[in-house]
C-alpha cells in the first residue's frame, strides 16, 4: 500500500512539473525576492523622514499641518506589515500601496513648502536629505517596476493552459500588483528647485526673532 502510494506521489510530481509547477515555485520565488527590494525601498525613504522634517521644522515650525501630514502619513505606512504574505491579500495589498501613495502626496507637500523658505534651501543637511530622497524615489521605482514584471510573468503563468490546472489543485491564484495611477505618482519623485531660492522673499533663521 505504502509503494503504490509512493508510485502515485511520483506520478502526480511529474505531472505537475510538466504542467508548470516548477516555473511557479521559481516566479513565486521570484516575486518574494523583488518585493523585498521594494519594501527595503520604502523602509529607506522612511528612515530619512524624521530628519528631513526636523530640518524643516527648523525654520518653519508654524508649517504644522504640512509637517503633521508627514508624520501620520509615515506612522501609517510603518503601522502595516509588508510581509510576503501581504502578496496574496488583494485588500491588504491595496491599503499598503494607498498608505505609500498618502507619504509620496505628503512628501511632495513638505517639498512643497521648502520652497518659500530661502535659508532652508541653502542648509547643507536639507540639500543632502532632499538628494537622498530622490535618490530613493528613484530606487523605488525601480524596485516596483522588477516586482511588477515578477507578477505579471506569475500571473500569466497561473491563468495559461495547462499550468493553469496545475494553478487550481495546488490553490495558487493570481497575485495584486501595483495600479497605473499609483506607479504614475511614484513615477515623478518630489523635486526641489534650489536655484529659486533668489527670488523668494528671506526669512529670519531659527531662533531669529522678527
Amino acid at each position: 500500500m505504502n509503494y503504490l502510494k509512493f508510485i502515485l506521489l511520483t506520478l502526480l510530481l511529474v505531472t505537475l512539473s510538466g504542467c508548470g509547477y516548477n516555473t511557479m515555485q521559481a516566479q513565486d520565488e521570484q516575486i518574494k525576492a523583488s518585493w523585498s527590494e521594494v519594501v527595503n525601498q520604502y523602509q529607506r525613504r522612511a528612515d530619512l523622514i524624521p530628519n528631513l522634517v526636523n530640518t524643516v521644522r527648523g525654520y518653519a515650525a508654524h508649517e504644522k499641518e504640512v509637517l503633521t501630514q508627514v508624520a501620520d502619513a509615515r506612522a501609517r505606512v510603518g503601522s502595516i506589515q509588508a510581509t510576503p504574505a501581504l502578496l496574496n491579500d488583494p485588500l491588504a495589498f491595496e491599503k499598503f500601496q494607498r498608505a505609500q501613495g498618502e507619504l509620496s502626496g505628503a512628501l511632495s507637500r513638505l517639498l512643497a513648502v521648502s520652497e518659500n523658505y530661502p535659508q532652508l534651501k541653502a542648509d547643507a543637511s536639507f540639500r543632502d536629505l532632499q538628494a537622498q530622497l530622490e535618490g530613493t524615489e528613484n530606487r523605488i521605482t525601480v524596485a516596483r517596476n522588477r516586482y511588477i514584471k515578477s507578477v505579471e510573468e506569475y500571473n500569466v503563468t497561473v491563468r495559461s493552459f495547462p499550468s493553469n490546472l496545475t494553478a487550481m489543485v495546488m490553490s495558487y491564484k493570481v497575485k495584486p500588483n501595483f495600479t497605473v495611477e499609483n506607479e504614475r505618482a511614484i513615477a515623478a519623485p518630489p523635486k526641489v528647485d534650489f536655484d529659486k531660492a533668489a527670488s523668494t522673499p528671506e526669512v529670519p533663521s531659527p531662533g531669529v526673532s522678527k
